[in-house]
């Protein structure tokens, strides 16, 4: 008989364990639901902000354009040569090594 009280004893403190790594893991996995409920809110508002800040810059782009084209043109030219000399310097130096 007392065999069979350790064993009890055994499997209770075997169901204790398993009670408090499952109360364990439930409150991790509570956490990290949390956590990225609140990341996806984080992101939701950086979009929102970048799409501002684009929408604003579209504005400023267009009304820039609309005042002095011949420039917007000129400073567009330039800057498309600009990347292509760049592009060419750096296929330039990919193809020598």
């Amino acid at each position: 008989m007392l065999k069979h009280t350790g064993a009890d004893k055994a499997i209770q403190s075997a169901e204790a364990a398993f009670a408090n790594t499952q109360h364990a893991a439930s409150e991790a996995l509570h956490g990290i639901g949390h956590a990225m409920d609140h990341s996806l809110v984080r992101a939701h508002d950086a979009g929102m902000q970048l799409r501002d800040a684009a929408r604003h810059g579209s504005q400023g782009a267009s009304s820039a354009i609309r005042h002095d084209p011949v420039k917007s043109v000129l400073i567009a030219a330039a800057t498309g040569a600009a990347l292509m000399a760049l592009v060419s310097l750096l296929t330039r130096s990919y193809n020598r090594n």
